[in-house]
């Protein structure tokens, strides 16, 4: 039988270093674990490892066959697995992974108690760089802010809008998904929810009012949160109101 050669594992003489070199933009089915079980999703994938000097090309189809091979639901206590894989499968010192899919959580709406999901975006990006493990989640949490300027000004009424926390931590491997949402929607005028009844309308529009915040309210109110939890080891949390009544968004920044 012909041996079919190995084109990649062909040295080579420019001797220069290529940082991460993979794959981008693959669509792929993906299972999550979750506090209710296991949640089936359709996941973004990046995954790329560092190239030594003196290798020709890495193998492409390697990060497919660990995709493939990944049977157990993913969660951020053994996403680093994930990584450990790619950095012994492709015989590299460094790895990263880019993880993109929505997550979906079960919510009661406050007064009729009526089941529906609410979607979230998140990313979990991780890196392998000489043993060294970095876990890192980007998520994007919709919540509702009601302006303290508008309500204190106004005889009767208040302006209220949807905003997007956009949060990126560090993270021990021990956190949940769910356990950072929950810390981000419990410092909004109020949080949002898929399916709401008249008497669900009420109580949610009622609550912003008697919880106003502007922009700069919300991202010290979480921040505050966060430098609680010693599971999240740096973060980087913005927050973005788009405004009812400018053709402008309020904006803030805060980094730890």
């Amino acid at each position: 039988m012909q041996t079919i050669p190995d084109v990649q594992n062909l040295p080579d003489n420019r001797q220069i270093v290529i940082n991460k070199v993979g794959i981008k933009d693959l669509r792929h089915p993906l299972q999550i674990k979750t506090r209710d079980g296991v949640q089936a999703t359709v996941a973004t994938a990046s995954m790329s490892v560092r190239l030594p000097e003196h290798v020709k090309g890495t193998h492409m189809s390697r990060f497919l066959q660990i995709l493939n091979e990944q049977t157990e639901p993913l969660s951020l206590a053994n996403f680093p697995n994930l990584l450990q894989n790619t950095v012994e499968r492709l015989e590299s010192q460094h790895a990263y992974i880019d993880l993109s899919f929505p997550f979906f959580i079960k919510k009661q709406a406050p007064i009729s108690k009526i089941d529906s999901l609410l979607d979230y975006e998140v990313t979990l990006s991780g890196s392998v760089e000489d043993g060294i493990v970095c876990t890192r989640v980007h998520m994007v949490i919709p919540i509702t802010s009601l302006c303290p300027c508008s309500k204190k000004i106004s005889e009767y009424g208040a302006h209220n809008q949807r905003s997007h926390v956009t949060l990126d931590v560090e993270i021990n491997a021990d956190i949940e998904l769910e356990d950072i949402i929950e810390r981000v929607e419990a410092q909004a005028s109020c949080e949002l929810y898929g399916l709401l009844k008249r008497s669900d309308e009420k109580y949610v529009t009622e609550k912003a009012y008697d919880n106003p915040k502007f922009v700069e309210d919300l991202v010290r109110d979480i921040a505050g949160e966060l430098n609680k939890e010693p599971r999240i080891l740096s973060y980087r949390l913005e927050c973005e109101n788009f405004e009812s009544i400018h053709n402008h968004s309020a904006y803030a920044i805060i980094e730890s």
